[in-house]
């Protein structure tokens, strides 16, 4: 039984990968830059994303879809923000996948939105092989969770491009010890940027926005650069 259980895996992850990538070529044309961000039941998520949209209303357009296996309580919280919020109720399963997304997002008019963030499920281990079509997989790791998760959970942060060291208020309560967490981040996946930061306080919360708002523009300028090119192209043929 077991190939025939690796071979349906097989054809279910690449026909989400297919489905991913249209999504990505979808949101570079519209020109909004997207996150997925991953972590474990309780590390901060929604906390985070809803002052971070607050932040971003001021100048951005921003959105969200939020991913749970039941109630709304999250998009509720997110939506008082102000940003357009879905809310993807997935019953039993532990993670998002890019069908979900598209479908939370079919009626949306996504032109002009700068920042579109994914709150994926509460799970460290399922979310790392599902590609929702984003430009940045962020993984949060609570100060309350120890300094040994990034190498028990090498699979999800191996996937990570951004490490966030969360609810770091906590830290002196919880006796955290920030350089091992820290080394722990590097064995696993050497280089990957990481910020400490605090939703509650504020605290890395700047660091936060400016790296958002430089991938941002760092996107817009490969999307323009592609656009002129391809238009070139069709002149000259």
């Amino acid at each position: 039984m077991q190939p025939r259980i690796l071979e349906l895996r097989t054809k279910i992850l690449k026909k989400n990968d297919e489905l991913a990538r249209q999504l990505r070529a979808e949101f570079a044309r519209w020109g909004v830059f997207v996150l997925n961000v991953v972590a474990g039941p309780g590390a901060g998520k929604t906390e985070l994303l809803a002052r971070t949209l607050s932040c971003l209303n001021a100048g951005y357009r921003a959105a969200a879809v939020v991913g749970d296996l039941a109630t709304e309580n999250d998009a509720a919280r997110l939506a008082a923000s102000g940003s357009d919020v879905k809310q993807i109720l997935t019953g039993t399963m532990c993670h998002l996948e890019a069908e979900m997304v598209r479908g939370a997002i079919a009626d949306w008019d996504l032109n002009g939105c700068d920042f579109l963030f994914i709150e994926n499920v509460g799970n460290l281990v399922c979310p790392s092989s599902w590609d929702l079509g984003e430009d940045l997989r962020v993984l949060l790791c609570a100060v309350t969770e120890g300094e040994d998760k990034p190498l028990k959970y090498p699979t999800l942060i191996n996937t990570a491009d951004l490490v966030l060291i969360s609810k770091t208020d906590l830290a002196a309560a919880v006796e955290f010890d920030v350089a091992a967490t820290l080394k722990n981040i590097q064995l696993v996946r050497p280089g990957v940027p990481v910020l400490l930061v605090s939703a509650k306080t504020g605290q890395g919360m700047d660091d936060w926005l400016a790296f958002l708002k430089l991938r941002r523009e760092e996107k817009q300028q490969r999307w323009n650069t592609d656009n002129s090119a391809a238009r070139d192209s069709k002149s000259l043929s």
